[in-house]
């Protein structure tokens, strides 16, 4: 309890301020921050909410009235492709007056027909998918009547940039004409394209037009969209026709909306895809337009606008794409870049689509925000007349300061000294006392810590003590080395048990029972100790009082140097036993070596046993074959197909076999191979001329795509054809009857992977998990397919040991991919 002379150092304090500048400062700030709010504030918020009312509803207006201008545009775009799918209906399907000569059409070695030349009408293109013998030249003279119609639409509506007619059996007719076999695949498969497919039965079941979304088109007119419709023989969908409208026209025909306030349009499909988005629009939401690119990739796939372009998937329009979805029509405000946009949108009824205008709040609020600047520069006077007067204020409390300081500095000088006392070790200091009460308690506390730290001494001591018992307890025993006398002291157990003295005795008496090949290790740990870490460790025998050695564990570190020279003259640490240890150590490392032996014998064992049935096969597939050469020539058929069975097991056998004896070769020790660039391009030729008998044998088509000609992998080139004819022979036995097989090449970064695909019936997820075990064919052992499931488990091996790796995707009903990846042999440049 501070007596009537001690006052609170807060309070003396508060007083001091409270005279001199606490209440004429709270006065002059109070009446400048008020005027500021209510004269800046009150004017922008009104302005801004009357202007805001005004923007929402002019841009409403605009998304709504621009959107009914785009519907009635592809509502006649709609209508024309109503009629040009009637009329093409008619000249297909009714009977001709006169017969109708099929125009001069051209054909490409590989079976694709085609119109040579421009002669005013339309591109024809027949691709080989459909042998010429069964292509229609009949429905390709039909569709030339059509040619003056089509050219009419296409130049009378500014939208259209091409008209066409896809049938069913890969038949293009397309205005305007251009070179169709440069810019389409001559396998083209025009059923599995969304421009057709999307008019079908399952797709448009009430057979009417329907638009598709933005695609990448095989024509080459950039990215667009298609208004379809189907052309039906009874039930039977005979073809689709189309009128393209592409994302460049649309992009002219929105950068002609009159938007208000400088804003712009972005037309949205409705699953939220951006189909066209003008300059203006591109900085905002962080997109390229797409109006171009590489079209070897549209003609063999559908290429679409990338996920990008979809508002739902990207985080800064999410909201927005959510109002969007959720109604017809509306306004929402949306940041893009940290800038606030006004987005209004309206639903266009005649595909869905949704027209957003979209404009900068900051120039709707233009005005508004000179307005408010105005009043801002207001406010910085005002600020620097506060300024002005806190430099006042600071002067005039530093010159308190000054004097308070001069009051403060006595006792807390004298705090000082005795927290300087107690440091040294006088934990009972002579007290300060002060007028002021916090001070004086402060010295209060002062000399109760230092009674703490005193009592806190006492209790570090008996706490150390106790430490020493538990480490005499918990190893077996604790040492200390003078290196200067050379005497060493143990503790614990360790001297009972091993017959030693318990007080200090000679270092060299210690190491007389450390066993002689263990002695230099020891002596070198202790030599080390000088080293940066001052640690040491090492591990021993030691002789007890019988004579018997036991492994001991010893960890030690310097507790203390000479101050002269820095060198070690203390050392510390504990022995531990680790007898049981080394024992166990021992007989594991005894097992392991059985369990090697046993392996090497049953490698060594399948290895004799593989080479002891290849030569009685041999004899067997020798004989067959001379008998079979025997029955040829006498025409005994029936004997002639014993032979063959009789061959084609011995084959069979034989490579089971090769297959066995690389496993057991692997399994045994790792082969050496021989390391070499190897010619991608030339190897895969060879693995396909190899098997291209085989392939055509079943049925099959075995493409092979050398894009790749100049690669070079590291690998061992018998190794890697023996891979390439394994994953060869896989896809020609699991697959379709008329199927196809692919080999192609793809680079990484520095890395070559080596493709083989097929159109086979494909692995389910959960057996590809056990594909690359041996002896593993997932169910095919009591089929009529020949194997012993080996193969894929040893090209795995061969990749890996080749520096490589192997890889499978599957789908069930569409096929499988297997590919080896090796590494690419860099040029002497790049090196």
């Amino acid at each position: 309890m501070p007596s009537p002379l001690h006052i609170g150092l807060r309070q003396w304090i508060w007083r001091a301020f409270a005279r001199s500048a606490l209440i004429p400062l709270l006065l002059v700030e109070t009446v400048l921050i008020a005027v500021y709010l209510l004269s800046n504030g009150a004017i922008r918020d009104a302005q801004i909410d009357h202007l805001r009312e005004v923007a929402l509803f002019d841009l409403q207006a605009s998304a709504r009235q621009e959107s009914r201008s785009i519907d009635q545009q592809l509502a006649q775009i709609g209508s024309l492709t109503e009629l040009f799918r009637n009329l093409t209906a008619r000249a297909l399907l009714e009977p001709s007056a006169t017969p109708l000569a099929p125009p001069m059409l051209a054909t490409t070695p590989d079976g694709v027909r085609y119109s040579p030349e421009d002669r005013g009408g339309s591109a024809v293109f027949y691709a080989n998918s459909t042998p010429l013998e069964r292509q229609d030249l009949d429905k390709v003279a039909r569709m030339g009547s059509l040619d003056p119609l089509m050219k009419e639409l296409q130049q009378r509506n500014p939208l259209v940039a091409s008209l066409y007619f896809n049938s069913w059996d890969n038949y293009n007719h397309i205005y305007p004409w251009f070179l169709t076999p440069e810019q389409y695949p001559h396998d083209m498969l025009i059923p599995h394209y969304n421009f057709y497919y999307l008019a079908d039965a399952r797709h448009n079941p009430g057979r009417g037009m329907v638009w598709t979304d933005v695609y990448l088109d095989p024509a080459g007119h950039g990215w667009l969209m298609s208004a379809i419709a189907p052309v039906y023989r009874g039930d039977f969908l005979e073809g689709v026709v189309g009128l393209d409208i592409t994302v460049g026209t649309l992009l002219e025909q929105i950068g002609r909306l009159a938007v208000p306030w400088n804003g712009y349009a972005v037309l949205v499909s409705d699953d939220l895809n951006i189909m066209a988005l003008p300059e203006p629009g591109e900085a905002d939401f962080g997109l390229d337009e797409l109006t171009s690119h590489a079209y070897h990739e549209a003609v063999r796939r559908e290429l679409f606008k990338p996920e990008d372009f979809n508002l739902s998937r990207r985080p800064d329009t999410a909201g927005l794409a959510a109002a969007v979805a959720g109604q017809p029509e509306g306004m929402l405000t949306v940041e893009f870049g940290g800038r606030p946009k006004l987005v209004a949108w309206s639903r266009i009824a005649q595909t869905g689509w949704h027209l957003l205008t979209v404009v900068d709040e900051t120039t709707v609020f233009a005005e508004t925000n000179t307005l408010a600047g105005h009043y801002e520069r207001i406010g910085y006077l005002m600020i620097a007349g506060l300024l002005v007067f806190y430099l006042a204020f600071f002067t005039y409390m530093w010159l308190r300061a000054l004097h308070l300081s001069e009051r403060l500095l006595r006792p807390i000088d004298g705090i000082s000294r005795m927290m300087e006392a107690i440091g040294r070790g006088n934990w009972r200091p002579a007290r300060v006392t002060s007028r002021i009460a916090e001070l004086d308690a402060m010295a209060g506390h002062a000399e109760q810590m230092g009674r703490q730290l005193e009592q806190s001494e006492q209790q570090r001591q008996r706490t150390q003590e106790h430490l020493e018992l538990v480490l005499d307890s918990a190893t077996e025993s604790l040492w200390e080395l003078d290196r200067r006398t050379r005497q060493i002291s143990l503790r614990g157990r360790f001297c009972e048990r091993f017959g030693l003295p318990a007080g200090p005795f000679d270092h060299e008496a210690f190491m007389a029972h450390v066993h002689p090949d263990d002695a230099p290790r020891v002596e070198t740990g202790f030599r080390l100790i000088d080293g940066e870490q001052g640690l040491c460790e090492a591990e021993f025998r030691f002789r007890d009082s019988r004579g018997s050695y036991h492994w001991l564990l010893c960890r030690g570190r310097v507790v203390g140097r000479d101050p002269a020279t820095g060198q070690a003259v203390l050392l510390a640490g504990t022995h531990v036993d680790i007898d049981a240890l080394k024992r166990t150590e021992a007989d594991l490392r005894l097992a392991i070596g059985e369990a090697q032996a046993a392996s090497q014998v049953k490698s060594r064992f399948i290895s004799s046993i593989s080479h002891e049935l290849r030569t009685p096969l041999n004899a067997i597939y020798g004989f067959a074959q001379l008998l079979r050469l025997e029955h040829d020539a006498r025409g005994e058929a029936q004997d002639v197909e014993y032979l063959e069975q009789i061959l084609v097991a011995s084959r069979h056998l034989n490579q089971l076999v090769d297959d066995v004896l690389d496993w057991a070769n692997i399994q045994a020790a790792k082969p050496s191979l021989e390391l070499q660039s190897v010619e991608v391009a030339r190897l895969m030729g060879e693995c396909a001329k190899l098997v291209r008998l085989e392939v055509e044998t079943q049925g099959l088509r075995l493409a092979l795509d050398l894009s790749g000609a100049d690669l070079q992998v590291r690998a061992d080139p018998r190794r890697l054809r023996q891979v390439l004819l394994n994953l060869l022979s896989n896809a020609i036995k699991y697959n379709r009857p008329a199927g196809w097989i692919a080999m192609s090449c793809q680079v990484t970064a520095d890395h070559a992977r080596l493709i083989v695909e097929d159109g086979g019936p494909g692995i389910d997820k959960p057996s590809q998990a056990q594909l690359f075990e041996p002896f593993q064919r997932l169910g095919r052992e009591n089929s009529a397919i020949q194997g012993c499931g080996l193969g894929l488990s040893l090209c795995r091996q061969f990749a890996s040991m080749m520096g490589g790796s192997m890889g499978m995707s599957s789908e069930p009903g569409i096929g499988s991919r297997f590919w080896i990846e090796l590494p690419l042999v860099q040029d002497e440049a790049d090196a």
